[in-house]
């Protein structure tokens, strides 16, 4: 029997089904992007995200609202068993280092990517560090 103090045991490295999701809003806005028929800076941040070439082991999702709406572009990044996290004020400027940040938490065994590690914008950005869900019991 074994003891654990984190909540969840490590995963072995590269032994995941499941890929890092690097989860992007392409509905946030900037205060003075009013008009309906704009292409909102999500959707910008996106683009660029996806002609950088995204990184092995992780998929880029888009979805229409992270609920960080005060806080402008809005990332998440994901994955089963990993502690999440959601960045805000982010811009297509920062697609390089968005995907180098996503890189760097998918490999690692539980999400949490040293602080020096990580890229700049991932240490002040933070908008939210979400715990790991269990793994529901096998019986």
């Amino acid at each position: 029997m074994s003891l654990w103090l984190d909540p969840l045991p490590p995963k072995a490295k590269g032994m995941g089904a499941m890929p890092t999701i690097l989860t992007v809003c392409t509905t946030c806005k900037r205060t003075d992007a009013d008009q309906a028929d704009e292409t909102r800076p999500g959707t910008h941040l996106l683009r660029a995200l996806r002609d950088q070439g995204v990184p092995d082991g992780v998929e880029i999702r888009e979805v229409e609202c992270l609920s960080a709406c005060s806080n402008g572009c809005a990332v998440a990044l994901s994955e089963p068993g990993k502690w999440s996290y959601v960045y805000g004020r982010m811009s297509s400027e920062n697609a390089a280092d968005i995907l180098a940040g996503a890189a760097a938490y998918a490999a690692t065994d539980d999400g949490l990517v040293p602080w020096r590690e990580r890229p700049v914008i991932f240490r002040k950005q933070s908008l939210a560090r979400i715990p790991p869900f269990p793994e529901p019991e096998q019986e």
